[in-house]
């Protein structure tokens, strides 16, 4: 934190001997005479006068001396600080949130386990839903996040990390307020004929692909799909046409253009739960079991 020479000499200058300070410091008197002549030669300027009495620190010394002590004050405080806050960073869990992926869920869950956990904080990190991006943030688990919350099924997804299910949201469909099904209670399948139904595309979501299977039922409901993961623009799209969108019940304020609606007759659920990274540390595998256990 400062350079090692100012301990040597505010050490000879306390002792107000350099023999003496050799001894305290565990060196050799020259090695002492040696780092002092070195401070003084890059400081340019004369710290002690010596004497046969012993040496004594000079005007300009006296300046440094002053200086050095509140360095080692201030250095102290310093690595104190850090030390502190790698003990916080250490104790804390980073949750990911965003508008489709809320941490709401694991709030209910801390607040009910936290006291096995003392000294812990939570800290929120916000995060964009971007279908071209949400990879890397599932991948971020681990070093940006210790958690996220979603609804999840998503093969990609769960190939980049673990996944503890707290339970299943149901598949509604969303429409606009100004669409003529907007006004209703809860939809038909035969709402949906000669409508367009919006959803990602098959391949990558079992519960996704099996209501596309009871919708390729009905010839008369024409699909759409839309990217392999939602955001905010597809909500819109949505909201900017006719279409009608496959959505879950727990994104009913995501978009307040958009009206959701169960649909008579549909069972379709998709789970959701906690994101973790696959090499996790103790602490997250440990909040895991521990929520496993009470429930």
């Amino acid at each position: 934190m400062f350079n090692p020479q100012l301990t040597v000499f505010v050490k000879a200058a306390d002792c107000g001997s350099f023999n003496k300070a050799a001894e305290l410091l565990y060196l050799s008197p020259p090695s002492v005479m040696k780092q002092i002549n070195g401070l003084e030669k890059h400081l340019g300027m004369k710290l002690f006068d010596r004497t046969n009495q012993g040496i004594r620190l000079t005007p300009a010394g006296q300046v440094i001396y002053r200086h050095a002590k509140f360095l080692f004050d201030y250095s102290a405080k310093a690595v104190e600080e850090a030390r502190a806050q790698e003990t916080a960073v250490q104790t804390t869990f980073y949750i990911g949130s965003s508008l489709l992926n809320p941490c709401k869920p694991f709030m209910d869950i801390w607040y009910q386990v936290n006291r096995a956990f003392p000294g812990y904080k939570l800290h929120i990190v916000p995060f964009e839903d971007d279908h071209h991006g949400i990879l890397s943030e599932v991948s971020a688990l681990g070093d940006k996040y210790d958690f996220l919350v979603a609804a999840c099924d998503s093969a990609e997804w769960l190939n980049l990390c673990e996944f503890y299910s707290l339970g299943t949201y149901r598949h509604c469909l969303a429409v606009s307020r100004e669409h003529p099904l907007a006004g209703k209670e809860k939809l038909s399948i035969t709402d949906l004929y000669r409508e367009t139904v919006m959803l990602v595309k098959e391949g990558d979501s079992a519960s996704v692909d099996r209501v596309r299977t009871e919708l390729r039922r009905h010839p008369a409901i024409r699909l759409e799909d839309t990217p392999q993961f939602y955001d905010i623009e597809v909500f819109n799209r949505c909201a900017q046409t006719r279409n009608i969108m496959l959505t879950l019940e727990c994104w009913t304020e995501v978009h307040p253009a958009l009206v959701t609606l169960p649909v008579e007759g549909w069972e379709f659920t998709i789970p959701y739960g906690l994101l973790y990274a696959k090499n996790a540390p103790e602490d997250v595998r440990q909040f895991v079991s521990l929520i496993s256990k009470g429930r």
